[in-house]
């Protein structure tokens, strides 16, 4: 929307970027309406053991190129070893003086507010 005080010319809405938007492009035809859609494809699930116990399968990102090889335990560094993977801890289970407590008192909190926000009317 131009605004509604007059500009001289070397000032036009076209020159001030600000005072111009985006403009959608219009819809296009699409060129192939009878070609079938290529949709992804699920990626292949490997069942066999001894490749599920020395690699690590799909993590190669690359789509030619071999599996990315597990390496022995002590080529890891200690913290890998160290991380929680069950669900989340629960506050009361958690130290006061933890980052994590407080990142989690937090998250409870939004999640309060968010809560009663939803349920009021204006």
């Amino acid at each position: 929307r131009a605004p509604s005080f007059p500009l001289p010319a070397s000032l036009s809405p076209r020159r001030i970027p600000c005072l111009d938007r985006a403009r959608v492009p219009a819809a296009t035809k699409s060129k192939g309406k009878n070609l079938p859609k290529e949709g992804l494809k699920e990626p292949e699930v490997c069942t066999d053991p001894a490749m599920l116990t020395t690699y690590a399968m799909g993590v190669n990102y690359f789509k030619d190129g071999p599996e990315v090889a597990l390496k022995p335990d002590s080529e890891y560094p200690e913290w890998l070893f160290k991380i929680h993977l069950g669900p989340p801890k629960k506050l009361e289970e958690l130290d006061p003086n933890s980052i994590e407590y407080w990142r989690r008192l937090r998250k409870y909190n939004t999640w309060q507010r968010n809560r009663l926000k939803k349920g009021k009317k204006m």
